[in-house]
């Protein structure tokens, strides 16, 4: 971590060299903080950034086709201000501010991903998303249920694609793009091509993506304490149909780690007239078989003549499929209202985890989850003097229905076994009122922002079945209500200085995840997560402060503060099921967790960016960031944490403690780049950044994965990369790069899947 401080402290020093300079140049890096940018994610209606009191960050359609990203994950990885967690290729889970997964709420043109499976570890379903089809990516950090409801614990990743576009005055206007890539260090290809054609009330919108990723390959430059990390030495392979451990050909080479992609967008715009206009917003993401690759390196003691080996023969996601369907309605001037917009959509989700043990060929075992979601928004917006008030109502249906089975692979007999969720009737619905306030003072420097929400939560799940956990609850029911809302100033003392505070809370219901799941948590602890019917709603409580300041038009420093109160921490902690505090699971004695409320939690941490315009096209920016947090705990009863013995080794003990470290907390992390920009040219070089991450700093009851770790934990690590981009003609660009360009070979915080080592590719991209 010292180091990272002292590299970045030095780069900002001799950015400060240059900086003396004078220039006149308007497209520089310094506008990339820009406070007058036009954002939708806040108030669900255009409003100016520099208006928002909530800290917000917006990547561009061109900072996304410049960052080149393999897929939605790793573009938000680019940007040095999110941290990304993966437990396979095909996987990419945010992190804003300490929370992930179901406590990051995802939004794809207004309508709500997260739907009644969400899960509180790791999730991949950011990625169902073609960046390459986005406009921009809105991020809101903190608590953003005024307007957003349940599950925007950490924040908003908005994902905007891209729309159809009237001809305006002309009779008829097409635009378009085309892409193609290559990646060297997992064999990716890519093709992409997208158009519009509009009339002057009519527009349509076509997107078409495929992706073909091979098995990604790390890097070869280890740190000498640890000069195994991650390596894939052996795997299951069949041999004269029969199971066999393998060696691999290249240890480097994370075998079974591929997959393909596919993603298809349509819309249909219809301008009634100059105040009315319906839109349809049709989409489909599709993968093959995605590997569960950190799964495939767990290991287990078989016994007799096979002893301790490979776990898994198989273990992969079966296709993820995400459907969406969705009809817009926006009209202005209406008398009662400047602005309304009604969004009706619908959702069909699919998922599947398919599992079979090392020469275990009586026991695939296959877990299929269907989830069908219905939402309805409807909002408006009505200017009154120096206020504009924003009202809404919005809903959301869940219906989930689980089964699994078990397929005996020789004799082809297939049986029912215990199902991820309930196997009766699983529901979730939400209804929510809310308003936003904002209100221009006359004095034109300051700007109050405020908002309510009220929302209702019913939940109800059954299990039809209980011969496998014999449970002592078959039906749960659960009503819940929760009143969130923000109160926030900016003020603006002049022109080329901002002094952005807030306070906000946010809430997350209890979902059919968090309620009634079983499932096996930490293979290498030999845990197991059952259902516990008496958890609450969680609550955050967040204070922000953010101060800009913009130097001669030529650099922008902007610092974030934030604190945060978690309280009623929905965790995994031990349980007991049937009076038995472990039980046997998948042939496994196992210690049982459950998701419990614990009473509290905090979290603080900053973010600090500047950006600035040395001179005549070559900007340098640099952001970094920090989050700190931990949870109380019962001081009476024994909790598990890893601790740091006289020796320097780590172990895990049991012993009264007061609090431990929350999980998903990343840790220290930034970006700091040079580009260049002239004429038919644009280049980056960068370096991307994380601090260490110490093993007692991991939540040994959480998903912060020890296990994928090092004996010491994750160590930092630093990457070298450039990006470079040449218009050859007036329509057609080569886009050229190397990542991780010393190779290092290095894992993100909680992942079981080690990032790519040098990659080189290679890109053309069309614009018409």
């Amino acid at each position: 971590m010292k180091k990272i401080f002292i590299l970045w402290g030095l780069l900002c020093i001799v950015y400060s060299g240059f900086a003396q300079q004078k220039t006149n140049t308007k497209d520089t890096a310094a506008k990339e903080i820009n406070l007058e940018e036009v954002i939708i994610s806040a108030s669900n209606f255009i409003e100016k950034k520099k208006n928002i009191a909530q800290k917000i960050d917006v990547i561009s359609a061109k900072t996304i086709a410049q960052a080149n990203a393999q897929n939605t994950g790793d573009l938000l990885i680019n940007t040095g201000k999110i941290f990304v967690q993966k437990s396979q290729q095909g996987g990419s889970s945010p992190v804003l501010r300490g929370f992930e997964a179901s406590r990051v709420l995802l939004i794809i043109d207004g309508v709500r991903m997260n739907n009644a499976i969400y899960r509180s570890g790791h999730l991949q379903n950011v990625i169902t998303s073609d960046q390459n089809s986005l406009s921009r990516v809105e991020v809101m950090y903190g608590p953003s249920s005024t307007i957003y409801g349940s599950d925007a614990l950490g924040g908003i990743v908005h994902l905007i694609t891209k729309s159809p576009i009237l001809s305006g005055d002309k009779k008829f206007h097409t635009t378009g793009s085309a892409f193609t890539r290559y990646s060297s260090v997992n064999n990716e290809k890519t093709i992409h091509a997208d158009a519009s054609l509009g009339g002057k009330k009519f527009a349509w919108f076509q997107s078409y993506n495929y992706s073909d990723f091979g098995d990604m390959k790390m890097g070869s430059n280890y740190l000498s304490k640890y000069p195994n990390f991650g390596r894939r030495s052996t795997y299951v392979g069949n041999l004269n149909g029969v199971d066999t451990v393998l060696t691999n050909s290249d240890d480097r080479v994370q075998k079974f780690s591929g997959y393909k992609q596919w993603d298809i967008i349509q819309k249909l715009l219809f301008k009634q007239n100059d105040h009315i206009s319906h839109s349809l917003n049709f989409q489909l993401s599709n993968t093959t078989d995605v590997p569960r690759y950190d799964r495939l390196q767990d290991t287990r003691d078989f016994g007799g003549s096979i002893g301790r080996t490979l776990r898994y023969a198989e273990w992969y996601y079966g296709p993820q499929k995400r459907i969406l369907g969705a009809y817009e309605f926006n009209a202005t001037k209406l008398g009662f209202a400047d602005a309304l917009k009604a969004n009706i959509n619908f959702q069909d989700i699919e998922e599947s985890r398919q599992t079979r043990e090392y020469r275990r060929y009586d026991r695939f075992d296959s877990q299929v989850e269907k989830v069908k979601v219905f939402g309805i928004t409807i909002s408006g917006r009505k200017d009154i003097g120096n206020s504009e008030l924003t009202v809404g109502v919005d809903a959301q249906f869940n219906d989930v229905k689980s089964t699994a089975t078990r397929t005996n692979l020789t004799t082809g007999a297939v049986n029912k076994i215990a199902t991820r969720y309930p196997d009766g009737k699983n529901k979730m619905n939400n209804f929510g009122l809310f308003a936003q306030h904002l209100y221009k003072f006359k004095n034109k420097k300051l700007v109050l922002n405020d908002g309510i929400r009220f929302q209702s939560i019913n939940l109800q799940s059954s299990v039809t079945d209980n011969s496998f956990f014999n449970l002592p609850d078959t039906a749960v029911r659960q009503h819940s209500f929760a009143v969130t809302g923000n109160i926030g100033l900016v003020y603006t003392p002049v022109k080329s200085t901002i002094i952005k505070t807030s306070i906000s809370s946010g809430f997350r219901a209890p979902n059919i995840d968090d309620l009634a799941k079983v499932f096996e948590s930490n293979t290498a602890a030999k845990q197991v997560v059952v259902p516990n019917a008496e958890i609450k709603p969680e609550y955050t409580y967040n204070f922000d402060l953010t101060i800009a300041q913009r130097i001669a038009d030529r650099v922008t420093v902007e610092l974030t503060g934030f604190y945060t109160l978690f309280r009623n921490a929905i965790l995994k902690a031990p349980f007991k099921l049937n009076g038995q505090d472990s039980i046997i699971y998948n042939g496994v004695k196992s210690q049982v967790l459950a998701n419990q409320n614990v009473n509290k939690a905090n979290l603080y941490g900053f973010t600090f960016n500047l950006a600035a315009d040395i001179y005549k096209g070559l900007g340098f920016s640099s952001t970094l960031s920090y989050t700190k947090g931990s949870f109380k705990t019962d001081a009476s009863k024994t909790s598990s944490v890893y601790e740091k013995q006289p020796n320097g080794t780590y172990s895990l003990v049991n012993r009264n403690v007061t609090s431990k470290p929350l999980d998903h907390l990343p840790p220290l992390m930034g970006k700091t780049s040079i580009t260049y920009q002239h004429k038919i040219i644009n280049t980056e070089v960068s370096l991307l950044y994380n601090g260490w991450k110490r093993l007692d700093q991991y939540n040994a009851d959480g998903e912060d994965n020890a296990q994928y770790a090092t004996v010491d934990g994750m160590p930092s690590w630093i990457t070298l990369n450039w990006k470079g981009s040449v218009q050859v003609i007036k329509n057609l660009q080569v886009q050229l790069g190397v990542d991780n360009i010393l190779d290092r070979n290095y894992r993100a915080f909680a992942s079981g899947f080690s990032a790519g080592g040098r990659n080189f590719l290679i890109g053309l991209r069309a614009n018409w």
